[in-house]
Parts: C-alpha cells; sequence; structure tokens
C-alpha cells in the first residue's frame, strides 16, 4: 500500500529533524545525562515535528542500545513503538478525548508499570483542547506521577494553557523551518524518490509551506501525482495559484488606474476556476514582497525568491510608492475578511480592485494618504492640477468681493445686503435663503413707516416700526412717540 511522503519521511532520530537544533540539542544532552525530565510541553506552529520528536524521545528512554542520545532504530523496543506493538508508548488525540472521564482512565493507568519498556510514555496531542475539568483532574498526576512514567504534551496554541500546567512542564518552543531547510529536506527525498525539481519549484514550494514541513511534503506529493519533473507551472497548478504573471498584470491595472484592464484580468482567473480568496492571499504576499523592497537593503533574509525574480520584482517596487503599498494591503486584508461571509468573492475582489485603481473612490485613511502622494509628486514634477472649471481658471481674484471688518465679524442674515463696493459687479457665490410660505392678501402685515424725526429729536421706537441701529446718543434719551412701550428691537 502506497504510504504519502511526510509519514514515509518522518524523522527517526534528533539528528533528521530539521530546523529545530536547539530543542534537539536540548533533549540530546538530556539523554545522554540521565537528567529527564517528568513532563515536557512541545508547543510550536503546525508541521514544525513536535509530534516526530516527541516519538524519537519516547524510542530514547526505552531503546536498549542508544547511540549518542538517539535511538538505534534496530532493537525490539524500537521497532515495537513504530509499529505500535508496544503498548507502554500511548499517544492520545486530547481533541476527542477532552473531558474529566477520559483523564481519570489515564489517572487509573498511571500506576500500572511498564510491560515491556522501561517507561510508560503519553504523548497527548493538541493538549489545549481538554476541558476545564479535564486540566484540573490531571494537574496531581502532572505534579508528581510515578516514577516510570513520562508526559509529553503538544500543542499549537500554548496560550490555551492553564498557569499551572505550564508550571509543571519543561517547554521547548519549535520555530518555524526555515526555507533553506525545507528546500534541502525536499530536494533530499526528490533524489531518493527518482524525481526531478528545479530550483525555482523548490523555492516555490518552501515559501508556500509557510514553515511547515509536513505541508511542503504535502504539496511536493501533490505535484508528483502531476508530473514526475516537477517545475514552477506544476506546483502552480497543484496549488491553484493564479501565477506570478497574473499578478503583475493586476498590478500594473492598480498602478495605471486602469480599472477595466484590471476586471479583465480577475475574469480570466475566474473563467479558469482560480479561489478568489487564494488570489486575495497572493496578492496580499506580492505587495508584502513590494513593502520590504521598499523598506530594506538587503530582504534576502525576509522574501524567498529567486535571483531573477528578485530582480523583477525590484524594478516593479521601484515603479511604487510607498503609501500606494500600504494602501493595496490594507484593502485586500479587509477583503480578504468580508470573503469568508461574503455572498459573491467575485464581486468583492471587482469592487477591491477598483478602489485600488481609483484611490477617489476610496475614503479610508490609506486611500487619503495616497492620494496626497499622488499630488506631492505633482508639485515635486512641476505638474499642476487641472481645473474642474475652465471658466474658474480665468477668474481674476479682483472681481471677489471686497467685504469690511463689521461684515467679518458678524454673518450674513436673510435680508442684509452685500458693501456696496461689490453691488454691481458679478457674484461669485449666492447665500442660501430658506422659502418661506407668502402670506395671503387678508393677513399682509400694514405697510411700514419709516422712522421720522420727532420735534425732540428722538425716534419713534413702536414694535411695528422698523428698528433703528443703536447708537450711545440714542439710548441715552430714548422715550415713547406715541405713548406706548418702547420697542426692544
Amino acid at each position: 500500500m502506497y504510504q504519502v511522503l511526510y509519514r514515509k519521511w518522518r524523522s527517526q532520530t534528533f539528528d533528521e529533524v530539521y530546523g529545530q537544533p536547539h530543542v534537539t540539542a536540548a533533549l540530546k544532552n538530556e539523554l545522554k545525562t540521565g537528567r529527564l525530565a517528568h513532563a515536557y510541553l512541545f508547543t510550536g506552529s503546525r508541521g514544525t515535528g513536535k509530534t516526530s520528536c516527541a516519538k524519537i524521545l519516547a524510542k530514547a528512554v526505552n531503546c536498549l542500545h542508544p547511540v549518542d542520545g538517539e535511538p538505534c532504530n534496530d532493537c525490539e523496543i524500537c521497532r515495537g513503538i513504530d509499529s505500535g506493538a508496544v503498548t507502554d508508548v500511548a499517544e492520545i488525540d486530547a481533541a476527542s478525548n477532552n473531558g474529566v472521564a477520559s483523564i481519570r482512565d489515564l489517572r487509573d493507568e498511571v500506576h500500572y508499570t511498564p510491560s515491556a519498556a522501561k517507561y510508560r510514555v503519553y504523548i497527548v496531542d493538541e493538549v489545549h483542547m481538554l476541558s476545564a475539568g479535564a486540566f484540573n483532574a490531571l494537574l496531581k498526576t502532572l505534579e508528581e506521577p510515578p516514577a516510570h512514567v513520562i508526559f509529553i504534551l503538544a500543542t499549537t496554541e500554548v496560550h490555551k494553557l492553564p498557569a499551572t500546567i505550564l508550571s509543571r512542564c519543561q517547554r521547548f518552543d519549535f520555530i518555524r523551518i526555515a526555507p533553506a531547510d525545507i528546500a534541502a529536506r525536499l530536494r533530499f527525498i526528490a533524489g531518493q524518490e527518482g524525481f526531478s525539481v528545479t530550483e525555482d519549484a523548490l523555492l516555490l514550494l518552501a515559501r508556500l509551506a509557510d514553515g511547515g514541513m509536513r505541508d511542503a511534503l504535502s504539496l511536493l506529493d501533490q505535484c508528483v501525482a502531476r508530473s514526475r519533473e516537477i517545475t514552477v507551472p506544476v506546483v502552480e497548478e497543484a496549488a491553484g495559484m493564479a501565477g506570478r504573471d497574473a499578478l503583475y498584470d493586476l498590478s500594473a491595472a492598480v498602478r495605471t488606474g486602469d480599472g477595466g484592464d484590471a476586471l479583465s484580468v480577475l475574469g480570466r482567473l475566474y473563467d479558469a476556476s482560480r479561489d478568489m480568496e487564494r488570489l486575495c492571499v497572493e496578492l496580499i504576499a506580492f505587495y508584502r514582497d513590494l513593502m520590504i523592497l521598499k523598506s530594506v537593503e538587503d530582504p534576502s533574509d525576509l522574501i524567498v525568491l529567486s535571483d531573477a525574480e528578485l530582480e523583477r520584482m525590484r524594478e516593479e517596487s521601484a515603479r511604487y510608492d510607498l503609501p500606494v503599498i500600504l494602501h493595496a494591503m490594507d484593502t485586500l486584508q479587509a477583503t480578504l475578511e468580508r470573503l469568508k461571509g461574503g455572498v459573491s468573492r467575485r464581486t468583492e475582489m471587482e469592487s477591491a480592485l477598483l478602489r485600488l485603481s481609483s484611490p477617489e473612490l476610496d475614503v479610508s485613511v490609506q486611500g487619503l494618504l495616497r492620494r496626497v502622494k499622488a499630488l506631492e509628486n505633482s508639485v515635486r514634477a512641476g505638474l499642476a492640477a487641472a481645473p474642474a472649471n475652465e471658466s474658474a481658471a480665468h477668474t481674476s481674484l479682483r472681481t471677489l468681493p471686497r467685504l469690511s471688518a463689521r461684515s467679518l465679524r458678524y454673518p450674513y442674515r436673510k435680508g442684509r445686503r452685500l458693501p456696496r463696493r461689490t453691488q454691481g459687479r458679478p457674484r461669485l457665490f449666492r447665500i442660501p435663503q430658506p422659502s418661506r410660505p407668502r402670506r395671503s392678501p387678508d393677513r399682509r402685515r400694514p405697510p411700514a413707516r419709516r422712522n421720522s424725526p420727532l420735534p425732540s429729536g428722538r425716534m419713534c421706537l413702536n414694535s411695528y416700526h422698523r428698528p433703528v441701529p443703536p447708537s450711545t446718543a440714542y439710548w441715552r434719551d430714548r422715550q415713547p412717540c406715541c405713548g406706548g412701550t418702547p420697542s426692544s428691537s
């Protein structure tokens, strides 16, 4: 029966574990000196070797003929552990055995001595899936287990573990495997299996694996099913990628503001059954590489690309401004979140590409910064922005109304005229006035009479007369002219 590559080529010794020298060296020193802990905690992202190291450690502590801290893989115990015949090494899936009853059964089993091996080893995978009651039931056994018991806990989400569990374990953090180590391992396996892989394809596989050896081997298995000669197009087809040429076409359309061309490229990819969510992820990674090239002098440690592809990306980044790249990344990241719950993924991608091609459609802060950067570049180049109205371009500043200091202090109100200097000249603006319903003929006010001087020199202050602008002399000796009460206006 055929066995997939990641199972067939699982590491059997600590020396075969790639990318984790700090972990393997510490475990080998403990095995050499006999300073073994009763509980270990292996944490890290997926595919970095946590379960493989746990199985190697289980074989090493029980091996009949260990060699420099490594299991021999030839004795009866090592072969029995690999085949599952030795029941003293148990692998427990905490995702499906996460209740208190499962931990209670485990607590009852640990008191039995090993049947064939030296130690009873319990490998608890995905330990963060245990319930709160299960963690509490495990505490006492994990703190003081019998001398013949070793616990190895493995998890990808260590932040979900209680502090009481963390304090009882010896912790080892597994880091992401470097792309160079992944490519070296894939090159070795390809040579042993008898198929060829180009260097560019190896780099692409290592970049897509995102630090996980198991993901790289699974994708390599899919490529081998298509062709024994693995190249970049084969990898792109197996991974369902849009391809680098399509990414450059979309980048050129966004950079030049050609929204129609961007929608045409997207339509071709959609007709070719490319996943829109995967395309969005590829565009985010593409603009991330442009950001690194725009910000870092030596990006070789941050970008996994061939020399020819790296030179092409340098030329593309030279045509961009950093605000444009950041705006594209923010827009695509927001689009990626909407794609997971949206009705039409194609529509979401089309609207995102249109906002990137026409920044005036985007009112976000990054969109405004992108437009400001474009204006700054135009000013540096000596280009003036074209006015929206040609007649407004020829309007002289002399035609603007010259307002007095009093008119500037008090805003314009209904019924108030502009200063005399502006009368007869073309007004450049109108003050909007609220519309009022016209009075019926029988409810019209009596005609207003102008104030006339009285014999004593004072003005009439009745409420139906037009008010007089206040002055110091007027307010000092104001009196009603017709026996009525003075008006307050």
